[in-house]
Order: C-alpha cells, then structure tokens, then sequence
C-alpha cells in the first residue's frame, strides 16, 4: 500500500503559530472574563470570545491559503478551489472556558486528498501545545512525543468528556473494568493520550471539528484512533465519535464497548 505524502513542514510551523497566536487571544478573553454569552439552536453556549477566534484563525489561513477550503465551528464553511481543508475549533471547551476552568484548547487541522495531515492542540492556559504532521511525528512543545506502552484495562487512565452521553451498558462495563475513569475531558484528554500521561480518550459523541486534529496528532504519537465501534480510516473525523489510545489497550476498551 503506498504511503501518502508527508505533510509540508512549512505549513505544520505557521498552523502551529496560527494557533499560538490565537491562544495568547483566547488569554486575554479568559482573563477578561466579561464577554456575551448566546445559545446556539443546538443548546451548546457560543461566546463573543469564541467568534473573535474564529475570526482571527480564518484571517491568518486567508493570508497564506487563500485558496483553501475552511471548516470551522463558529462561521459559515468557506469552500476553495484546492483540495485542502483546514479544520478550526477556536475554544474548544467552551463551557470549562466559561467557568474559568484552564483546559480549553485551540484546535486546528488540515486535511487534504490523502486524509488527514496537521494536527495542533494549543492548551493556552497551561503552556502546553501538542502538534503532529503526517509522517513527522507529533511534538510536544517542541519535544517529540509518544504515547504509552500501558497494557491491560487494569489502572488504566480513560478519560472524557462527561458522563451524560454515554450508552448505559458500555458505560457499566467500564466501570467495572479497573480503569480509572477521568473527566479531563475535551482536547485535554487526548493532549493526555499523546503525551503518555493517560491510555485513552473516549467521545461517545464529538463533531468534526473536534475530532480533526487528533487523527494526526494519535497517529504520529504512535497511538490508535478509531470511531467508538472501532471503524478507522482516513474520514473517521467525520464519524461523530472517537476512541483514541496508546494502542496496547485499544481492543480491551473495544470488546467493553461493543
């Protein structure tokens, strides 16, 4: 099978600073803590700090992309000629954002014909940003990184995003499976994933823009990442749900889950 063509490590470096630069950003508003708050149709909170970051991403990829597509989740789809897509969620974790809870992310990926190719988490109040570029490898504030060699579902670290989501019956056979079930939920529980401190991150539901850079970024760490019936691929961004794993633990968490 042949292999796709790596990413351009020009543009890993400025999607990485794209994503600094939105999180120094995202800071200032964080800080501010005085910002309109509206409903969305779909009841999830939006801010006037989650639009202006928005904003500022698309202008930055307008300037050296102009003719790729966007995908974010605050602003209309713009579709461009080429066969890239960059993928943003500009707070991710809005809710924890506006409870003041320092574990919200900037996320930005790129996909392109071959799937996908840049991933970047940016965790702006904790100093952390984890990035990955298709046949690069994934970095953590500039130092490579690799997920964990964990076996077994025993003390195992599984985070996510909450609890009221969750099918009843997988969610029982994890309690009872020894693992150690954290809320560190959002962009942070795969930041953990990647980085070695947790075995796996699950989302029983999850959007696109959620979900894009973490492909890379599980992938290049060395880890699996799969939708939550185990489907994989280059769209399982797409799906609606993730697994993502140091790989050692990824069936053991598939066998309970399905």
């Amino acid at each position: 099978m042949t292999q796709p063509p790596p990413a351009n490590p020009t543009d890993v470096d400025l999607c990485v600073d794209i994503a600094k630069e939105a999180g120094k950003a995202t800071l200032s508003w964080f800080n501010r803590r005085s910002y309109s708050i509206e409903q969305k149709t779909d009841g999830s909170p939006v801010t006037a700090a989650d639009l202006a970051i928005e904003t500022l991403i698309r202008e930055r990829l307008a300037e050296a992309y102009p003719l790729d597509s966007v995908l974010g989740e605050e602003h209309p789809e713009s579709t461009g000629s080429t066969d890239r897509e960059w993928i943003i969620d500009p707070i991710d974790g809005t809710r924890a954002f506006i409870k003041g809870v320092p574990l919200f992310a900037n996320l930005i990926a790129l996909v392109d014909s071959h799937g996908p190719s840049i991933g970047v988490i940016n965790l702006p109040a904790l100093n952390e940003t984890i990035w990955a570029g298709r046949g690069l490898g994934a970095r953590f504030n500039g130092t490579p990184c690799r997920v964990n060699n964990h076996a077994g579902l025993t003390n195992a670290f599984v985070c996510t995003s909450g609890f009221s989501y969750w099918p009843d019956i997988p969610f029982q056979a994890l309690l009872g499976s020894g693992i150690r079930l954290r809320t560190w939920g959002d962009a942070y529980g795969y930041a953990l994933v990647a980085t070695g401190r947790a075995e796996a991150m699950i989302d029983p539901e999850a959007f696109a823009w959620d979900l894009a850079p973490i492909a890379t970024i599980i992938g290049e760490a060395g880890g699996t990442f799969t939708n939550f019936n185990g489907a994989s691929g280059t769209n399982t961004w797409r799906c609606g749900s993730a697994i993502a794993s140091n790989g050692v633990v990824h069936n053991d968490l598939l066998s309970l889950l399905t």
